[in-house]
């Protein structure tokens, strides 16, 4: 029951940090894009959570894991597929929730470095 309420509170702290759309749909904002220092400590944590699947600093052959190809498939939904998957998991394929593991500022770091390395 705690779990599903810290994922419940994660979830919500990211809609907190969303602009509403011109076709009615909320879009996550990035409080960190583009910002030198957060980017490199994004790198950072990237590689300490999420290298051992995706590759370090990202470069991962398997094309189901490389997340340098995220803009290229979810194009402008690219960060709400971003947040989703990394609060909610993807079970079935391998991928865990880090919702209520990870904190909100963490996620976003990692975030602003995938945006850095989108091919």
């Amino acid at each position: 029951m705690l779990s599903k309420v810290a994922v419940a509170m994660s979830s919500f702290l990211f809609l907190s940090t969303a602009a509403f759309s011109g076709d009615d749909e909320w879009v996550p904002v990035n409080p960190f894009s583009g910002d030198e220092e957060m980017i490199s400590k994004g790198r950072t944590l990237f590689n300490v959570y999420c290298s051992h699947c995706h590759g370090p600093n990202a470069i991962q052959g398997e094309r189901p894991r490389d997340l340098r190809r995220l803009s290229r498939l979810y194009k402008d939904k690219m960060t709400l597929s971003f947040l989703t998957t990394v609060l909610h998991g993807r079970p079935e394929k391998g991928m865990p929730s880090w919702g209520g593991i990870l904190e909100e500022d963490t996620l976003w770091k990692v975030f602003s470095f995938l945006e850095t390395v989108q091919k």
